[in-house]
């Protein structure tokens, strides 16, 4: 058959990208070699936060009595709550299927790979091949676990991210190496649920990408919640020979070695560029991404890339938003180009982290004059009403203009409130339209007002 636009990969940024084309009218199909919704919907941002939202109900029925009520004998069943978030990410997945059949999307199963001019080789499980032509070609392949040279990833005692959605059973200690948003998730699932976490992290700070202010106050909660943080740390190498492992670790301080009953490998990502037929179809890449132009073009006509395999931040969202801009070009729209640093991130570990744009160093090396406004929730009388007192929103905003730069929180329901921030710097909003705009009351997203307010020197509540 010969379709308008052919999509390999249909993760967050695949099936949106098909979807959207879809209702421009295109004749489009996805080439999936797994299950639809990619990594993101099936081994990602789906299930983990269902593991988490089983930790925290876990941490709320323990700190019960802090709320005057009283809750005897409580456990937990680590294999009831592997379940719970496979059948979450099963259900999902599911909904994509019916958004596939709905939006008039074929779905062909196999690895897909380029194979010449506007054509897609697909080979399915049992190794028969099929062609397919399109117009136009998006690869949306994104990516896995990246795993260091020295230390293999086994799946039983050094594992990624996948296996750690599903060990078979919870292990009494963990070492986690890198504190990214994947390893502080996974850190705080494991402590809330009782097994011993040590991070490692090579950086000065965990989270490393965030504001500095907001690395330090996540590494105040986890050291109370019993987790120890190892940074300017790197491991060195795991003996797996054992029952266990025995980590050794260079630190600053000399070699130092752990026993742990897994390691969990978070250092990052590698992406899935392998046997696309890049090279035959002369498209071009550069340290293992593919160069587009901002409407993700490749040099080669009619074949364009979207998500992890590509320049910005490897998010789900982000993804989407450019599998979106990418047909909307194809179909002769005039897309904006996405702006990168109004991208927000978010860590949902407790507590959650959210953030976008400039941190307060990076605005300051731009060369901007700054405001600075900072409230902790612990003055919030919604956070105080919930128990969720610790953590605090800081805002940076440009001294001469008011042209707010960045937002950076830490606290419970975070995530939540980051996408005011991101609607506002869309919409080029100053920091005194920000204090102007009435909060509702009580509220944790009064404290973006509040903040907006200290950093004018108007803050009523603080």
């Amino acid at each position: 058959m010969q379709y308008d636009v052919i999509v390999i990969g249909s993760g967050p940024g695949g099936y949106v990208a098909a979807i959207r084309a879809s209702q421009l009218g295109l004749k489009t199909a996805v080439v999936e070699k797994s299950e639809l919704g990619g990594v993101c919907l099936n081994w990602g941002c789906i299930p983990t936060k269902a593991l988490l939202k089983s930790a925290q109900v876990f941490e709320y029925i323990k700190h019960a009595k802090d709320y005057g009520i009283e809750v005897a004998g409580s456990s937990h069943d680590f294999a009831a709550v592997v379940k719970r978030s496979r059948d979450v990410a099963g259900g999902m997945s599911k909904g994509i299927a019916f958004l596939m059949k709905k939006n008039k999307i074929d779905v062909i199963a196999g690895f897909g790979k380029l194979v010449g001019s506007g054509k897609v080789e697909v080979t399915d499980a049992a190794g028969a091949k099929a062609t397919h032509d399109a117009k136009h070609i998006i690869l949306a392949t994104g990516a896995r676990s990246r795993e260091l040279p020295n230390i293999k990833i086994d799946g039983k005692k050094i594992i990624g991210y996948r296996d750690a959605m599903v060990l078979p059973n919870q292990p009494k200690s963990m070492v986690v190496m890198g504190s990214g948003a994947i390893g502080c998730e996974f850190a705080y699932f494991y402590n809330a649920m009782g097994t011993k976490v040590t991070i490692v992290e090579f950086m000065p700070n965990i989270l490393p990408v965030e504001d500095e202010e907001v690395s330090k106050e996540v590494a105040k909660s986890f050291k109370k919640n019993g987790i120890d943080i190892m940074t300017n740390a790197s491991v060195e190498s795991v003996d797996t020979a054992g029952a266990g492992c025995k980590i050794k670790i260079k630190t600053a301080d000399g070699m130092k070695e752990l026993e742990a009953d897994i390691v969990l490998s978070a250092v990052g990502i590698q992406t899935n560029l392998e046997n696309l037929g890049l090279e035959t179809a002369g498209v071009k890449t550069d340290k293992g991404k593919v160069l587009v132009d901002d409407f993700y073009a490749t040099n080669i006509k009619g074949v364009y890339a979207i998500g992890d395999i590509v320049k910005g931040q490897a998010l789900a969202h982000v993804a989407s938003a450019e599998g979106i801009i990418c047909v909307e070009k194809i179909a002769g729209h005039h897309p904006e180009p996405l702006n990168y640093n109004n991208i927000p991130g978010c860590t949902y570990s407790s507590p959650e982290v959210a953030s976008v744009g400039y941190t307060e160093k990076a605005a300051k090396e731009a060369g901007y004059e700054i405001k600075v406004g900072k409230f902790p929730f612990s003055a919030s009388g919604k956070a105080s009403a919930a128990g969720v007192k610790e953590g605090f929103v800081k805002l940076i905003f440009d001294a001469k203009y008011g042209e707010f730069l960045g937002a950076h929180l830490v606290g419970a329901n975070v995530t939540e409130m980051i996408a005011e921030v991101v609607v506002a710097r869309k919409l080029e909003t100053t920091g005194m339209e920000i204090i102007k705009s009435v909060h509702p009351h009580p509220t944790m997203s009064e404290a973006i007002m509040e903040a907006a307010a200290q950093a004018y020197g108007e803050c009523i509540h603080l």
